[in-house]
């Protein structure tokens, strides 16, 4: 007998659709101009997807959700995250780097020599939560080592874009 759960039968659908919404509400400010009407960031199925993979960590402030994080292996030796949302309540109050510290020490310790993340960032204006990111990233050790355009690693997002984009690369040794 093979068992099936769907999530929107659980109590945790609740819980995945406040998590879509935050990511979502976030990324709508953070990527505003990037992308074409409608899109959006994730969906609550792909989070619970997430979840289920155990590639999704949560941070919660006094048992409210705030913020998340996407972690997971590039490769054997690099691990990855993305997706990283920090409630506008809680910004400030070192949630964003605590997130990230998890990412970091989650891939340390299955062996991972090197931490990376990708930021899309628009190839002819400046967007400013990009550049706050930018310099971010960079305040916490993490260095671009590489320039590529969407298409290359996800082709199925370019008819999506507003406006033409770079992807960053960032790494970060792991010691």
């Amino acid at each position: 007998m093979k068992l099936s759960v769907d999530i929107q039968d659980t109590a945790e659908a609740a819980l995945v659709r406040r998590l879509a919404d935050l990511v979502n509400d976030v990324y709508a400010v953070a990527e505003d101009g990037l992308w074409r009407a409608g899109a959006a960031r994730t969906t609550a199925p792909a989070l619970a997807d997430l979840i289920a993979a155990g590639e999704l960590a949560v941070a919660r402030v006094d048992g409210e959700i705030a913020g998340a994080v996407h972690v997971h292996a590039a490769s054997d030796d690099t691990g990855l995250f993305g997706m990283l949302a920090v409630a506008p309540e809680h910004r400030g109050a070192g949630i964003g780097r605590a997130l990230v510290g998890f990412a970091e020490r989650h891939s340390r310790d299955r062996g991972r020599a090197r931490m990376r993340l990708e930021l899309l960032v628009p190839r002819t204006w400046r967007h400013p939560s990009k550049v706050f990111l930018d310099g971010w990233y960079r305040r916490l050790g993490y260095r671009v080592v590489h320039r590529t355009t969407l298409d290359e690693n996800y082709p199925e997002l370019v008819p999506l874009l507003a406006t033409e984009c770079d992807l960053l690369v960032y790494e970060r040794p792991l010691q």
